[in-house]
């Protein structure tokens, strides 16, 4: 059962501003399946919205509207832009996170993407955090493919669907004062094993 919690606007996705909510309307404009409306979210986030580390832009951004205004964000902040657009057009968004390597050996960090709940297929995950060589996250229902895939022995897909960002990500995200600062410092949890 799905609760109003994924669909409520709070301090970070919060979908009820009007840029975003005019966002979401312009993003859904005729369609009515949600999942055709879903793609057209995932899409504009994924290839419109730039990753702040790849670009190498400033400031961190946090909330849904600071994300569409800068036109920027960390997969974190790419992840509340998301949720935002899919719970203003009434699609009941989560947050997700896995638990990753940087490169394929520790440290670890947490990487944050969404899952939206359809009809016809339950929880969907998907990964709007922007494609790149090697990076190739696509939106084809009831098919994931994320941008990343889980090869380590303690890297993790994280089981919880959140309907707000973890506290560890927005600590680390308040915490840092530029993108540098942030990419240093990513967050990360502990994941226990069975």
């Amino acid at each position: 059962m799905v609760t109003d919690e994924y669909l409520a606007s709070c301090e970070l996705i919060d979908w009820k501003t009007p840029a975003v909510l005019h966002q979401a309307n312009l993003l859904a404009a005729d369609l009515v399946d949600p999942v055709d409306i879903a793609r057209q979210c995932f899409l504009f986030v994924r290839d419109q919205i730039q990753h702040s580390w790849d670009a190498r832009l400033e400031p961190v951004t946090c909330s849904a509207s600071e994300v569409l205004q800068q036109g920027h964000g960390f997969c974190y902040a790419k992840s509340h832009l998301l949720a935002a657009l899919l719970r203003a057009n009434a699609i009941p968004a989560a947050l997700c996170y896995q638990r990753l390597t940087i490169t394929d050996q520790p440290p670890f960090c947490l990487h944050g993407l969404n899952a939206a709940y359809f009809d016809s297929t339950g929880w969907y995950r998907m990964d709007a955090r922007g494609n790149k060589p090697g990076v190739n996250a696509q939106f084809s229902p009831p098919q994931e493919q994320l941008a990343f895939a889980i090869i380590h022995p303690q890297e993790a897909d994280l089981v919880r669907n959140w309907s707000e960002p973890m506290p560890e990500v927005i600590a680390a995200m308040r915490a840092a004062g530029n993108s540098q600062q942030l990419a240093e410092n990513l967050p990360d949890v502990e994941v226990l094993p069975f």
